[in-house]
């Protein structure tokens, strides 16, 4: 009976050993990490210069089909309505400073990016702190904005 023991966890040790081998875990380097954070730098970037170049097309390129935005007031934007939002001059994370930036890199192809910026409230002409995330992922190569949540933060006195 003991043999049977050493067996069947034998199998089951190397069940376990060809599982792990046929799906790598992917470890970035230090220097993947911070290439991708370079990535999302200038795609962050070249977004806001495609806003500046009024390049509806190249936006369109930038957000994911599904892309989604949530903005403070619980109000969901799809892709073409952030682009519209965009082009018009609306306030938005995008095209706002932004300080506390945090970039966790998720993998090679997806990165969870945020931040916390001042936008301007155009009908009582002030402006309020929001916390916001934003996350990226790759696809075919390429960078592109696929969710993003803004989250006002409470005024202080």
């Amino acid at each position: 009976m003991l043999s049977r023991r050493i067996v069947v966890g034998a199998f089951a040790a190397l069940s376990l050993s060809a599982h792990a081998l046929a799906h790598p875990h992917n470890v970035l380097t230090n220097e993947q990490h911070g290439d991708i954070e370079r990535q999302i730098m200038a795609f962050r970037a070249a977004l806001k210069d495609a806003v500046v170049a009024r390049d509806a097309a190249r936006l369109k390129g930038m957000y994911a089909e599904s892309f989604t935005h949530t903005h403070g007031s619980g109000k969901v934007d799809g892709r073409d309505a952030r682009i519209v939002s965009l082009l018009t001059d609306d306030p938005t994370i995008e095209m706002a400073s932004a300080s506390e930036l945090s970039l966790r890199v998720h993998g090679p192809d997806m990165v969870v990016l945020t931040g916390k910026s001042p936008i301007r409230n155009t009908r009582e002409n002030r402006d309020y702190d929001f916390r916001w995330v934003q996350v990226y992922s790759r696809a075919s190569g390429e960078w592109q904005l696929v969710v993003s949540q803004a989250t006002r933060l409470p005024t202080t006195s």
